[in-house]
């Protein structure tokens, strides 16, 4: 399967709990935390639902 690195860049003070636990769930707490991770549908729906505070790359 393909990698896929989550790069937070945006703060999730202020956004819904359901995004919070989102970014936690990805593994992702402060600014500048990345992690590789394995694209699935699952992966690929939490991505697309907080799409505006993070940045994808394929690896």
């Amino acid at each position: 399967m393909a990698k896929v690195r989550v790069t937070k860049i945006k703060s999730t003070i202020e956004k819904d709990e359901r995004q919070k636990r989102t970014m936690q769930a990805l593994g992702l707490s402060k600014i500048g935390d990345s992690n590789e991770i394995e694209q699935s549908a699952a992966v690929a729906g939490m991505i697309r639902k907080v799409l505006h505070l993070v940045k994808v790359e394929n690896i």
